[in-house]
């Protein structure tokens, strides 16, 4: 445990955990496969990929549950990958919660003080910052059945943060909860990072959730990490075509239909809603890329609407515009007309042609199958 008070502090430059050369391999699988990543102290990271992409198994490096094929795993500048997870000075939020059910509210927070022999009192004045912290003083004598599941995750998160341990590990903590409650906790949950000041590394495979709570992700494919940088970062200048498409919504063009709108054949990336939709005859601005078309698909969401676009130059675009004055009767009369695309050309993105990819548009669920 570390003797660190519960603070409030920025991220800086020391760094919290380093991977160096990381390989974990199960049998011919290549799970992880070089990985390379410092995290910072008292920063909210993100690992966000896929299912299969690496990204649980790396934390489960750090955690100790994996020990590396290759590779050092490092704790504060310690190289702890020959140490088991209780030597680490490192504790795991995880999505099941694992909360006992026979023990009370209060006995599950205080469980690992108790287990360590910390004094009775001192052990109940612990549980109870712990409780303060996650929202939930008055609900320590209820058992976890009596809880929802929101309350359920807050409880295993007070438990792993009363230790006071250099590096809170969080793997996919949210996914048992409904969407409203998970946007929710997931606001909740930055601010309590924030609050005590600790390294969050976070696992999850929504993009959302990333983009909301990080200071900085990473983005797994394939065990090996495509790009690192900060939600605006990686959403605004993606790497390649796999964190283009993964990371939101995005058109990745490239070859011919590259040439013909933006004059060179490089893949490039354009972000749905930065594409204006126009009638072909329409005057346009210097400095742009247009591309003609037809609506293929109208999805109307509400606050938005998402058109699909053939485009006469043979791919496919997505675009998305608000529904500022639109109603979702005016926006599905748009499906098969004729439309002009307009975008500025500054706002293309050079990418890494995406392995394996055709022409046109990737999305999020497109990449995630890939």
């Amino acid at each position: 445990m570390s003797d660190a008070p519960l603070m409030t502090s920025a991220p800086g430059d020391a760094v919290a955990v380093r991977l160096e050369s990381v390989v974990k391999r199960f049998g011919d699988v290549h799970a992880v496969d070089g990985v390379d990543l410092d995290v910072r102290e008292g920063e909210f990271f993100s690992m966000l990929g896929p299912s299969g992409s690496g990204k649980t198994t790396c934390l489960r490096l750090i955690a100790g549950f994996e020990s590396p094929t290759e590779g050092r795993v490092y704790l504060g500048g310690r190289d702890v990958s020959a140490l088991a997870p209780y030597e680490r000075d490192v504790n795991t939020v995880f999505q099941d919660y694992a909360l006992f059910p026979h023990m009370t509210v209060e006995e599950n927070v205080g469980y690992g003080l108790l287990v360590r022999k910390v004094p009775k009192e001192e052990r109940r004045a612990a549980v109870r910052g712990a409780l303060e912290m996650v929202r939930l003083p008055e609900l320590g004598d209820r058992k976890p059945g009596q809880l929802s599941g929101g309350q359920r995750q807050r409880v295993a998160l007070a438990r792993a943060l009363v230790n006071r341990p250099r590096v809170l590990l969080l793997d996919e903590p949210l996914g048992a909860l409904d969407l409203k409650l998970r946007q929710a906790m997931q606001i909740e949950l930055k601010d309590i990072q924030q609050e005590v000041g600790l390294t969050f590394i976070y696992v999850t495979h929504d993009q959302d959730e990333a983009l909301t709570m990080s200071d900085r992700l990473a983005v797994f494919n394939h065990g090996r990490i495509e790009q690192i940088g900060s939600p605006a970062e990686v959403y605004e200048r993606p790497a390649t075509g796999f964190v283009a498409g993964f990371v939101g919504v995005s058109n990745v063009l490239e070859g011919d239909v590259a040439n013909a709108i933006a004059g060179d054949p490089h893949p490039f990336t354009i972000r749905p809603e930065k594409i204006s939709m126009q009638e072909p005859d329409d005057p346009v601005e210097a400095n742009t890329c247009i591309a003609t078309g037809h609506v293929r698909e109208v999805v109307y969401l509400g606050a938005t609407t998402r058109y699909i676009v053939e485009l006469d130059a043979g791919a496919t675009l997505v675009v998305m515009q608000q529904n500022l004055s639109t109603s979702s009767m005016e926006a599905l009369q748009v499906r098969g007309k004729a439309v002009r695309l307009v975008w500025r050309r500054s706002n293309n993105r050079p990418v890494e042609a995406p392995s394996g990819a055709q022409e046109g548009s990737m999305d999020q669920e497109e990449a995630r199958a890939s």
